[in-house]
């Protein structure tokens, strides 16, 4: 926040000073960060007004609804304590619908629906919520998400994820508006069912038709799925309009009662498609590109792109970026605004207005609306943003897009955040110490955004190197394809290449190298520093240091305690069991910890269904057997990732000090974190 001049977030400006890497004073504090993980997402046309979701970490990491009126009047929609969070394949998705009188949205704490009025806000005087599914009881436990209203206006239809006797079903269902459903749970009526996952339901314009995307283990949505068309009542006599085995599909939506659109992969790209349901003709590219016009389906709800009401298509797309353009279906045509951004999938549109969430480099997570019939030309509005309260600019690490080589001479794509500080230099002839982070997915995308979490680093005098390797998306099929039944193989490989073309190029210091992730990307941070050490590969001795958030170290036990979701998603990234049974061994951390084990620090959420602190507290032994120094830090109320603005403080504090200790400089005013095994900490 800027206060008096020349203070910066409460920093007085001065002069630039020396001092060694990992110890200049900055003035983002693990509290602003916290401020700023304010996350945005799911934004919709709700006619003239725009809703999202906002996840607020000073609320306890509660998931609230906001609108935005024509008028610049914003409404909470929803009063504390309830939450909008679905747990349908525990990452959710889009956790409310809009109705002509209201919405109804997903509770977090009980997974039921609800019903609300159209202005509910603390303080308004509002009825609270009424729920519209039963609470779960010893017969069932049934989540809900991916909603839309039935033809007649009296339904919401959804998919349903229902816990029974260890048992996981899934199904499309209907569910009345009228409450009738909170004492009888048989109201909830059964739509489709017979497959292991469902998305994004869409009944046609006449009401007689419903169309939807499903898949079923072990394949994941990336790999494969298909859409589905049929006539209302008889979904069992169902058309495959699109999709297979080995075609990714997402996202139908309805151009007439005849055709649709979707998302398909068949190029090899996520490109866009207008389907025939008669199924008279195959489906049709409307602009055809090696590009991506869409991301893999890890939440439900997320539209790709948005039909605007003079027909043209409001469009994500790109290769290693997500720009905002225009696509004309009859021509093919397509149109790019231009914005100095990333605009992130998940389109919204109502008559010529387009609501988006954008992010760049010096622009935090935004919520944004485009008029594209704005007198003089599109015009664009911030309706909100992540954060008002910005560093300097000078603070802010504008990254470069580097290509790098792997060891068998694949492209490996990344972004190269170098320490940035204006007020500080570091002494003649030091380098800095530089972490490779790896996102998690493993198909997950980084791209250039501003991520205060990144400067709280880059302003101390600490690179960072983020790194899409082979699996990520944003490249096509083929690239995602690269980590098939080799995770821990090429990933690793990828981000030790990442490391050593930095220090070879005299950019970072070789001997103050680390590596960070979370989730999977914890995994491939463990196995480079583990597995590839032990195994006397690219990995060893290259990394001085790990920090691992929720990631997973046993396969065997990843494979046999996560959830539903996932629980074969390792048949296409490593193997099938039993047959791959001694590469589940040979790959994890696990077991391959040895006296070249570096130090590691290990963050984990104590109410993670995903990757469960088994995993965590199993590498904590492992390290504390062989004297490797560590720390293992559980965060009570957490899951699969941190949402409590006082657990993302003591995790990034804890994190630099580490750096700090393992790599020889004291970062001040941070706490210093416990470190168990091998010599005493400094």
């Amino acid at each position: 926040m800027e206060g008096t001049s020349g203070m910066i977030f409460g920093m007085q400006m001065t002069s630039a000073q020396t001092a060694p890497y990992g110890e200049w004073p900055s003035p983002i504090s693990g509290a602003d960060v916290a401020r700023m993980q304010v996350s945005l997402a799911f934004p919709t046309t709700v006619g003239t007004s725009v809703w999202w979701q906002e996840g607020r970490p000073s609320e306890g990491g509660r998931q609230a609804v906001v609108c935005l009126d024509p008028d610049g009047t914003r409404r909470d929609m929803l009063p504390t304590p309830w939450n909008a969070r679905t747990r349908v394949h525990e990452y959710g998705g889009k956790s409310f619908h809009a109705l002509p009188d209201g919405f109804i949205f997903a509770n977090f704490a009980d997974q039921r629906l609800y019903r609300a009025g159209g202005g509910a806000g603390e303080g308004q005087g509002e009825t609270q919520p009424s729920p519209l599914t039963a609470a779960p009881d010893d017969r069932a436990a049934d989540r809900y998400a991916d909603f839309v209203l039935s033809p007649d206006g009296t339904q919401v239809w959804c998919v349903r994820e229902r816990h029974c006797g260890g048992r996981i079903t899934r199904a499309i269902v209907a569910v009345p508006l009228d409450g009738s459903a909170a004492a009888d749970p048989d109201a909830v009526r059964v739509l489709v069912s017979g497959s292991d996952f469902f998305a994004f339901p869409a009944p046609s314009p006449d009401g007689t038709r419903l169309a939807w995307i499903c898949w079923n283990h072990p394949r994941m949505p990336w790999d494969g799925a298909e859409v589905r068309v049929a006539a209302i009542g008889d979904t069992g006599n169902y058309r495959v309009v699109a999709g297979g085995d080995r075609e990714s599909v997402l996202a139908p939506v309805w151009r007439d009662d005849h055709s649709l659109y979707l998302i398909s992969d068949r190029s090899g790209w996520w490109n866009l498609y207008l389907a025939d349901v008669t199924g008279q003709a195959a489906p049709r590219p409307l602009c055809p590109r090696e590009e991506e016009f869409a991301w893999p389906l890890w939440q439900l709800g997320v539209y790709p792109y948005a039909v605007l009401d003079d027909g043209r298509i409001a469009v994500s797309h790109g290769t290693g970026e997500s720009r905002l353009g225009v696509l004309d279906p009859q021509t093919g045509l397509l149109a790019d605004f231009g914005l100095p951004c990333e605009v992130l999938p998940g389109l919204s549109a109502y008559g010529q207005v387009v609501a988006a969430l954008a992010s760049g480099p010096t622009l935090p997570a935004s919520v944004i609306g485009i008029d594209l019939a704005a007198p003089g030309g599109p015009m664009v509005r911030e309706l909100c943003r992540s954060t008002d309260s910005l560093p300097d600019g000078g603070y802010l690490p504008v990254p470069r897009a580097a290509r790098l080589t792997g060891p068998s001479g694949s492209v490996v794509h990344a972004l190269v955040y170098p320490p940035t500080n204006p007020a500080v230099s570091a002494p003649d002839g030091e380098l800095p110490p530089y972490i490779v982070w790896v996102h998690g997915g493993p198909t997950a995308h980084v791209f250039p955004r501003l991520e205060l979490d990144k400067a709280y680093f880059t302003s101390r005098g600490i690179g960072i190197v983020d790194v899409n390797y082979g699996g990520s998306s944003g490249y096509g099929r083929e690239y995602r394809e690269r980590l098939r039944g080799q995770w821990g193989i090429v990933d690793v490989a990828d981000v030790i290449a990442a490391a050593l073309a930095l220090a070879a190029d005299g950019e970072a210091d070789a001997k103050r190298l680390g590596i960070r992730g979370g989730s999977a990307g914890g995994w491939t941070a463990l196995t480079a520093v583990t597995t590839a050490v032990a195994s006397r590969g690219l990995g060893g001795g290259v990394f001085a240091a790990a920090a691992s958030y929720f990631g997973v170290t046993d396969l065997r036990g990843f494979a046999a305690l996560t959830h539903d979701f996932e629980s074969r998603y390792l048949d296409g990234l490593v193997g099938p069991l039993p047959e791959s049974g001694a590469v589940y061994l040979e790959r994890a951390p696990l077991g391959h910890v040895s006296d070249a084990t570096c130090p590691i620090l290990l963050l984990q959420g104590l109410d993670d269904p995903i990757v469960p602190p088994a995993q965590a507290e199993a590498l904590a032994a492992d390290l504390a057997a062989h004297g490797i120094r560590y720390a293992y830090l559980p965060f009570a109320g957490e899951s699969h990732g941190f949402r409590k603005a006082e657990n993302i403080v003591a995790s990034l504090e804890a994190e630099l000090s580490f750096y700090g200790q393992i790599m020889g400089f004291t970062p001040p005013g941070v706490p210093v974190v416990a470190l168990s095994g091998g010599e005493d900490a400094r």
